[in-house]
């Protein structure tokens, strides 16, 4: 049985409903994950999936974890202790194509508008997830609390095209030419960086921490992190990087996430100063 939303609320979302009682908080099949019910279901046409918390913190928060769903889970599992929703919507093949946007978009109204979730999310965004996080925030700069991104792709001439002194990825490039419908040479000259697209974050006053690991010859630093924050401090920015010596691409987070769980908690309305 599919449900299909209409109108303002949802401009782009079909759900695809698997299993859904009528007093379940979201629709699709429920399942455990970490002792804590996970919905799944299909919005704007796309995997997606919802954490519910024991119970919901005041104003309903929640994190949006871009790709990468269950990898290096901690920060997710301590910030649903806390009350938040934990979301995602599989976007891994998009690299923040403006079809992306849209899908975002989608899944964005209809946890905010159908299932009453705050209007600002706390974005969670791991290596090549750091194109779509800055890209959706740079176009909706007020419906974002605060960036956490982690060893992030913020510059395709260094990933994966591997332009730089990174390997890079040549199944990602390709992937990334096609959703765009790019050549090479138009991925250059038009492609929107995190690094290109910070103007409207900092006016935002939008806080961004970076993790990394120093010894990243994936993503390395200098190449990614280095250069988008120092641009986002010339701004006006708030950032904060925490830098992992000796540690490659992986593991991603921290073993003690508390940092982490620390900063989304101060940029949240419900638990910080915002």
């Amino acid at each position: 049985m599919k449900t299909r939303v209409y109108g303002a609320v949802v401009a782009f979302a079909t759900i695809s409903v698997l299993a859904f009682a009528a007093d379940a908080p979201f629709p699709g099949a429920k399942s455990d994950w970490n002792g804590y019910d996970k919905y799944d279901f299909e919005c704007a046409e796309r995997p997606a999936m919802v954490v519910v918390p024991k119970e919901a913190a005041p104003g309903k928060p929640w994190i949006w974890r871009a790709l990468f769903w269950a990898h290096e889970p901690q920060v997710d599992t301590a910030l649903l202790a806390k009350g938040f929703h934990v979301v995602y919507l599989e976007t891994s093949d998009m690299y923040s194509s403006p079809k992306s946007m849209q899908e975002w978009d989608a899944f964005y109204d209809f946890l905010t508008k159908e299932k009453g979730l705050s209007k600002k999310v706390a974005l969670e965004g791991l290596s090549r997830a750091g194109l779509i996080c800055y890209n959706w925030t740079a176009l909706h700069p007020e419906r974002v609390s605060c960036i956490y991104a982690d060893a992030p792709v913020c510059d395709i001439r260094s990933w994966p095209s591997g332009k730089l002194t990174s390997p890079g990825n040549p199944s990602a490039w390709q992937d990334l030419l096609k959703a765009y419908g790019y050549t090479e040479e138009q991925a250059f000259a038009q492609f929107k960086n995190p690094i290109d697209v910070l103007d409207p974050i900092a006016k935002a006053k939008i806080p961004v921490l970076h993790v990394v690991g120093d010894a990243d010859t994936d993503v390395p630093v200098s190449e990614n992190t280095a250069i988008l924050e120092e641009r986002y401090k010339k701004l006006g920015g708030d950032i904060a990087v925490i830098h992992k010596p000796g540690v490659a691409h992986h593991p991603h987070s921290l073993v003690d996430p508390t940092p982490i769980v620390d900063f989304i908690l101060k940029h949240t309305e419900s638990f910080g100063t915002k």
